[in-house]
């Protein structure tokens, strides 16, 4: 499965705007609602108390937020780059701007975790990292955070 399947131009979002972690969390969980058809309450809880084992914020200005449902059928990610920075607790303690969000079924663990260290591993590559904080289109966000990426 490549990271390019589970994260489909909807999927990508430019200008993000949030006041801080809870209320992010909170829209990305409306957004990734949206497009799976879930209710984002419970996409947000389901985010929320993955946050509360520890901070999902990488350093760098990264967050990849996940979490499993039960309710969901296959693995989607999400990609943002917010408007403006917010505080999310991160490792380094700087604010976050883009945001890796990957939601998946308990069955498809495996699948989960290859996709998280994948899209973790893109986003933490300096390079790309500046690369997405220039692209000027969400289709470009898209494409230079799939550039020569696979999680086969």
């Amino acid at each position: 499965m490549t990271l390019a399947a589970l994260l489909p131009p909807a999927h990508v979002f430019l200008g993000v705007r949030a006041a801080d972690k809870p209320r992010l969390l909170q829209e990305l969980a409306r957004r990734a609602g949206t497009a799976l058809n879930l209710p984002p309450g419970e996409i947000a809880a389901a985010l929320t108390a993955r946050e509360a084992l520890g901070s999902t914020g990488v350093g760098a200005g990264i967050a990849v937020p996940h979490a499993q449902l039960p309710r969901l059928a296959a693995t989607a990610a999400f990609l943002a780059r917010l408007e403006r920075p917010v505080d999310y607790d991160a490792v380094d303690g700087r604010p976050v701007d883009l945001a890796f969000v990957l939601l998946g079924p308990p069955a498809a663990r495996a699948e989960h975790l290859a996709a998280l260290a994948a899209g973790t591993r893109r986003l933490r590559d300096p390079a790309t990292a500046a690369a997405l904080r220039q692209a000027p289109t969400a289709a470009a966000l898209r494409d230079r955070f799939l550039a020569e990426l696979d999680i086969s």
